[in-house]
């Protein structure tokens, strides 16, 4: 299965200093053991040099945590760097079998599962597609793939640190579209029980809009542009928010649902954007023109006339998207909207292309709109950020870790 290549070190955006810079106060050692990790995560391989230049930590600094990773099996060395004068330097990398995190995806249409290790490597994944999946059904597909991984034996089971889960806000709730009646199980069910009751590991809980934006940033085109919007079009439509490397959840926690703005075009009944622009919304829209379809896999094989309806749908999906988009970059600045979701990425492509062209006519009147691209993980984007929950509690730095650390 495919990695997620880390950038070098000279494509970073300087924005990322806030989450690779260490500090020498007291009783911040784990705060810097963390930088540190991050560091060497996103430049690697790297040398000792390299990281005092990066993290601002001293020498001594450097060598005591170091060892500490070496130790613990998350970093390994890989060989010196040859310069024109004196002893090689030794250079410093992630080790994949470091650590491991499962993460879960739960939505209206699937279930997808899968671990991954501290270099952002999938070691294991498997999606069950099934229209409204209830708590039972989950947790059952879980257990099957825990004892999946378990029996293949590819990587160290007691190196899982965790398992994180992504599902949408209010997920019994919500409705939409031949949505089941006994579909508000989960507004009862204890998520977090469900899992550890067949794997009893710490179980982590994000919404899948965040989730899916903070595996944007932590393993896609976050490390480049970390203050960004990430739009996730699923069965609903989410939003996430990213400013300067931290996810930005507002005073309830709710920030980011673009899917319950509200909208008018003679174009559509729909009164929100989520009933307009979400993978329900497609395909019922395909349904009633004769195109029943399931799920997203299958409208790459849509005929002649099917690809035309998909085509109109995006057309309306982008012009119902491109004020929200102006609202997002006149209050928020961000260096970029991601698109990302189970559209097929073809399909993705064409949808940033067809804003990014409503975009150009607001040019001369909008100060500054941020460009609009494909999500770098799309397509699991929930699942993996889902899977970075448990590292982000364990191991990577960020501001809430750094007020734990302090208040220890």
């Amino acid at each position: 299965m495919s990695a997620l290549v880390p950038p070098r070190t000279a494509d970073l955006h300087p924005s990322l200093g806030a989450s690779l810079s260490g500090t020498n106060l007291e009783r911040a050692g784990d705060h810097n053991q963390r930088v540190m990790l991050q560091a060497i995560r996103v430049s690697g391989p790297i040398t000792r040099a390299e990281l005092a230049t990066i993290t601002g930590l001293t020498a001594p600094a450097i060598a005591n945590i170091t060892k500490r990773l070496l130790n613990d099996g998350l970093i390994m060395e890989v060989g010196r760097l040859h310069g024109a004068r004196g002893q090689p330097a030794m250079r410093l990398a992630i080790n994949p079998d470091g650590c491991y995190s499962i993460g879960v995806n739960i939505d209206r249409d699937h279930v997808t599962v899968l671990v991954l290790d501290l270099l952002g490597q999938v070691r294991h994944r498997a999606t069950l597609d099934v229209d409204f999946p209830l708590p039972d059904t989950v947790a059952a597909f879980f257990k099957e793939q825990v004892e999946a991984f378990q029996a293949a034996g590819t990587f160290p089971q007691d190196r899982i640190v965790g398992i994180g889960v992504a599902m949408p806000d209010d997920l019994g709730r919500v409705n939409l579209p031949n949505r089941p009646a006994s579909y508000e199980a989960w507004n009862t069910v204890n998520v977090a029980r469900l899992f550890s009751a067949i794997l009893p590991l710490p179980v982590f809980l994000e919404n899948d809009a965040a989730a899916a934006a903070l595996g944007e940033l932590q393993f896609g085109h976050g490390l480049h542009d970390p203050s960004f919007f990430y739009i996730l079009i699923s069965r609903g439509l989410g939003g996430g928010m990213v400013i300067d490397g931290q996810y930005f959840r507002g005073a309830q926690g709710r920030s980011g649902e673009i899917g319950f703005l509200p909208v008018s075009s003679p174009r559509t009944p729909a009164t929100s954007l989520q009933e307009a622009v979400s993978l329900s919304a497609l395909f019922s829209f395909l349904k009633a023109n004769g195109y029943p379809l399931c799920q997203p896999d299958e409208l790459a094989g849509l005929d002649a006339a099917g690809q035309s309806l998909v085509a109109q749908w995006l057309d309306l999906a982008a012009e119902l998207l491109t004020v929200p988009i102006i609202a997002v970059s006149c209050l928020v600045n961000p260096e970029a909207v991601f698109l990302g979701g189970r559209l097929p990425t073809t399909q993705l492509d064409r949808l940033a292309q067809l804003i990014t062209d409503r975009l150009q006519a607001h040019a001369g009147t909008i100060p500054v709109i941020a460009p609009v691209y494909r999500a770098a993980t799309a397509m699991d984007a929930p699942a993996v950020g889902a899977a970075i929950l448990p590292f982000n509690d364990r191991l990577l730095p960020s501001r809430t870790a750094l007020m734990k650390t302090a208040a220890a």
